[in-house]
């Protein structure tokens, strides 16, 4: 017999209702906060409808994700990475270049940025390696297959360029590679080459447009100004850093100390492909991205250029107090002083305008839903669902955490937008794609 109550009993318990809850929270309070960033523009109604839209369509596909067994993403890897590979070379062909860059594809009637699927995928793909090669996740083999996949994307990628959207990659495969039981040794080589594929060329930038400057008249200053003007220089440098790591290794062994030979090939690789990568970044910096490394040290070395974003943001948040100022009250956004304040700056105008309270508000509902994709992530019914989980909470964490950092003058600004609350079409249909994801491996938790 048809029961009701059966029905809606058995939808209570398959949805994770505190992860939905936090998802609407935050589309709320983002709705808010667009038509309020929106409104000295004049274009409140239009920013409002299009994330509006951008959200019902994204609720549209989240269901119907939820409903798909998210196991048959496992199955579908290689087709799904050849995917994601053609989108983002489809936006280096057909893409509209803004602000010099091809991140949007305009079919008419609405534009997408393809890399906001591309990164969903990855996840997917990569959860899927790394549980077929469980096994052997200890061994080079299966750490270089994952160092490929990553370069497919990362590659492609900084070509449109999109610099900031690269970097959760990063973190979305240390923290795979991490739970999947790899050596430490293999974390600490996409750390170097992290480390130096972004480091080098923001460090030089610092040196350029430092307003102190270096000694140069120490020997260290002087090799760092060589450096410089001469990038080819720091080959040099890293050949040296790789005949150190071989002659260490050497004699180590002379010492009967037997440590593989694996071990200096994979960090010499890590370094000298990290620097190979920095020419790529140092390339596509623009030239307001290359002072702000220094304007997050010295805002007010630029307070009418690149330091004008960091100032006002840091103006509008202090001045909303602990309960803000009211909602379209607030007088850097409503005057137009805060810049892209309906985008990457969203959260100083919630910041003004709702003070500190809504602000840890907005850090709360971030926190439970991370805390339920990790709890979906330890509940899962399989490995590759655990995976999968984890690294869309990692994805998640490193959105919230570096965009509310570069709003606060914690981290240089990284044009990183706020998941759910800024506005953007791509970024809210893609998150709730994941949502989707999340709630599809929480629904078949206890299935056999």
């Amino acid at each position: 017999m048809f029961s009701t109550r059966a029905v809606f009993s058995k939808i209570r318990y398959a949805v994770d209702w505190w992860l939905v809850a936090a998802v609407v929270a935050l589309v709320a309070v983002g709705l808010f906060a667009v038509y309020s960033a929106s409104y000295y523009y004049g274009g409140m109604t239009k920013y409002l409808t299009v994330q509006s839209a951008a959200f019902v369509i994204g609720v549209v596909f989240m269901i119907g994700i939820a409903r798909f067994n998210y196991q048959y993403y496992k199955q579908l890897d290689k087709p799904l990475y050849i995917i994601s590979i053609i989108f983002l070379v489809s936006v280096l062909i057909f893409g509209t270049t803004i602000n010099g860059a091809k991140r949007w594809i305009d079919l008419g009637i609405f534009s997408f940025q393809p890399v906001e699927i591309a990164k969903l995928i990855y996840i997917l793909v990569l959860a899927s390696f790394l549980d077929k090669n469980i096994k052997s996740v200890r061994k080079p083999s299966v750490f270089i297959g994952c160092v490929l996949i990553l370069m497919g994307h990362f590659a492609l990628i900084m070509l449109e360029p999109a610099f900031s959207s690269s970097l959760s990659y990063f973190l979305v495969t240390l923290v795979l590679i991490y739970i999947a039981g790899a050596e430490t040794f293999y974390l600490l080589c996409i750390i170097i080459f992290c480390a130096s594929s972004v480091g080098i060329p923001l460090g030089f930038e610092y040196i350029r447009f430092s307003p102190e400057g270096i000694n140069t008249a120490t020997l260290f200053g002087r090799y760092l100004n060589y450096l410089q003007t001469n990038f080819a220089g720091i080959f040099y440098a890293a050949a040296g850093a790789v005949f150190i790591l071989f002659f260490t290794w050497w004699f180590l062994w002379k010492l009967k100390t037997r440590i593989s030979i694996v071990y200096p090939v994979l960090l010499s690789f890590a370094i000298l492909f990290g620097c190979a990568a920095s020419l790529s970044v140092e390339s596509t910096l623009k030239d307001y991205q290359r002072k702000r490394m220094v304007v997050f040290l010295y805002p007010e070395s630029d307070a009418r250029g690149a330091g004008y974003n960091v100032i006002q943001s840091k103006i509008a948040m202090g001045s909303g107090k602990i309960a803000g100022k009211g909602f379209l009250k607030g007088t850097q956004t409503q005057l137009g002083f805060l810049p892209e304040q309906h985008t990457d700056f969203i959260f100083s105008v919630i910041g003004e305008e709702g003070g500190w309270l809504a602000s840890q508000f907005v850090i709360l509902l971030y926190f439970i839903f991370i805390w339920r994709a990790l709890v979906i992530a330890r509940e899962a019914r399989d490995r590759y669902g655990s995976f999968v989980s984890t690294g869309i909470a990692a994805m998640f964490t490193f959105y919230a955490v570096i965009n509310i950092a570069m709003v606060t003058g914690l981290m240089p600004v990284a044009g990183v937008p706020l998941l759910f609350l800024s506005y953007g079409g791509s970024s809210m249909v893609s998150s709730l794609c994941a949502v989707g994801i999340l709630l599809s491996i929480h629904m078949r938790r206890h299935t056999n």
